[in-house]
């Protein structure tokens, strides 16, 4: 249409980062300006491209009008530099989310646009609950209304609410709980009408308070429950008990700290969602692939991979791969060797504990005294190989094929973080020095007892032994060296607390 850039209207969904559309990843993806609001879940923000820019425009209840302008203003604003925006709402922009609004402001500047689909809090949180919204027998319908009333005191029209068969869904509508109760019982609906209110429906900390039109809205006040909920009045609200299954998953009621590097974060957030928790991502590390000079391969017996990065990084200069026929593959842990299997290459051996330690014992087996053998490491790789040359009679040497470079953040939101967590997952020694010197663990005592309190779970020992020298406790260590032991241990110490 013109030489400016493209907007997209999209929904984010209603808190579980599962349930986004592969549209909206798409688009994340290549997004340039991302604008979101309060009711995003920043963990969703893992698919955005690295340098993106990221410009949040937290909306509170009382904010509306001004705050939706500024909102119109910067969108059309970044939009005229050309760029791919991305205006990310909570749950779908259609469903009280002022999308509308949004897109005539850009049809008033001749901007091209696109709209996303979310799915809206309205459907998805009753269906975390346990309860739907429609349901064969009892009732063919559900009716949506915002919680919210108007500024001018023009209310719903109750009388004809209150007639309604179907499913009521309020959002947004705990401040006027008791208004709405009282003007549907008012109106004719029954004292005993069931009623569910949801707090923070489809993450891990989702709660679910039910009651009648005539309790609920004491049942709310005595446990003091906070905004953000749904409100659900009918008939299938009965049906939560039999059909509840959110909360009987192994991690319901998690929330844990993935502190890896961000291009590895997805795979590890998609299993806990799987298994009912909630992943927050922050990364303390980041993975930066060197362009070294190869050395001469034909001189080696052996080549040593201590990690999976350490594969890619290296298979990345291979030119050829006939230039590792002669060469035997030694790996640490199963990453590594499914990474190295991906090149159709098997490796000869792997220790069965994963350090380079027992990787350069290992490899005596396999080789001669006198031979040369070739680790592929980082620059924070604890291999020694003058040690290793000196004990086993071989001659051992590095080459460092990607950098760990640990990342500063703000100290502000890694407390918050934390404080949000109740399990903090750390998968190598360069990622907690790294969250220590953020949150300045050392003469930070505030945090050391706010740690205290949390599950701490390392990958292993090495980890483990990293992080008790900042006088902590590690509760949960993995069998299993990798991503998916830790994981395991987790739901190992998740089901022995049920």
């Amino acid at each position: 249409m013109n030489n400016r850039g493209k907007v997209y209207i999209a929904g984010a969904g209603c808190g579980n980062e599962g349930l986004i559309t592969v549209k909206l990843k798409s688009v994340m993806e290549k997004a340039e300006c991302i604008i979101y609001d309060r009711l995003v879940n920043e963990s969703i923000l893992q698919y955005m491209k690295p340098d993106a820019e990221l410009i949040y425009m937290g909306k509170e209840n009382v904010e509306g009008g001004e705050l939706q302008k500024k909102i119109n203003e910067i969108i059309v604003e970044k939009s005229r530099e050309g760029l791919t925006v991305l205006r990310l709402k909570g749950g779908d922009p259609f469903v009280f989310g002022r999308g509308g609004e949004e897109i005539e402001a850009l049809i008033a500047e001749n901007i091209d646009f696109e709209v996303i689909p979310g799915i809206s809090s309205a459907i998805a949180v009753p269906a975390y609950a346990g309860i739907p919204v429609t349901h064969r027998g009892i009732n063919t319908s559900f009716h949506v209304f915002t919680g919210h009333m108007k500024k001018d005191g023009i209310e719903h029209d109750y009388e004809t609410v209150a007639k309604l068969e179907g499913t009521l869904v309020f959002l947004m509508g705990l401040g006027n709980l008791e208004k709405i109760t009282e003007n549907l019982i008012k109106h004719g609906k029954m004292h005993e009408t069931p009623v569910a209110v949801i707090k923070n429906g489809t993450t891990a900390k989702q709660e679910t308070y039910t009651g009648t039109l005539g309790t609920i809205a004491g049942i709310v006040r005595e446990n003091n429950v906070k905004a953000p909920v749904i409100i659900i009045i009918g008939e299938v609200v009965n049906l939560r008990e039999k059909m509840k299954w959110f909360e009987n998953m192994p991690l319901f009621g998690k929330n844990i700290l993935v502190t890896r590097n961000r291009d590895k974060q997805e795979e590890i957030t998609s299993k806990i969602i799987e298994f009912g928790g909630q992943a927050i991502n922050i990364p303390f590390i980041n993975i930066e692939y060197l362009d070294f000079e190869m050395p001469d391969l034909s001189k080696y017996s052996t080549l040593l991979f201590n990690s999976l990065n350490s594969v890619i990084g290296f298979m990345r200069k291979i030119k050829d791969m006939r230039v590792l026929g002669h060469l035997k593959i030694g790996v640490v842990g199963k990453k590594t060797d499914e990474e190295m299997k991906k090149y159709r290459i098997i490796p000869d051996f792997y220790p069965k504990e994963y350090t380079v330690e027992k990787l350069a014992a290992e490899s005596v087996n396999f080789t001669e005294e006198g031979e040369n053998i070739l680790f592929i490491v980082s620059n924070l790789s604890p291999v020694n190989e003058e040690k290793y040359t000196e004990l086993y009679k071989r001659n051992y040497d590095k080459l460092v094929v990607y950098n760990t470079h640990k990342l500063k953040i703000d100290s502000e939101k890694a407390k918050k973080y934390v404080k949000e967590s109740d399990i903090l997952m750390f998968l190598s020694s360069s990622t907690f020095e790294s969250f220590a010197d953020s949150i300045h663990l050392s003469e930070n005592d505030e945090m050391k007892e706010m740690l205290s309190k949390k599950i701490l779970a390392s990958i292993g020992p090495v980890t483990t032994k990293t992080i008790e020298k900042y006088g902590l406790k590690v509760e949960i260590e993995a069998e299993e060296y990798t991503e998916n032991g830790l994981l395991r241990a987790i739901l190992d110490k998740t089901a022995s607390e049920k």
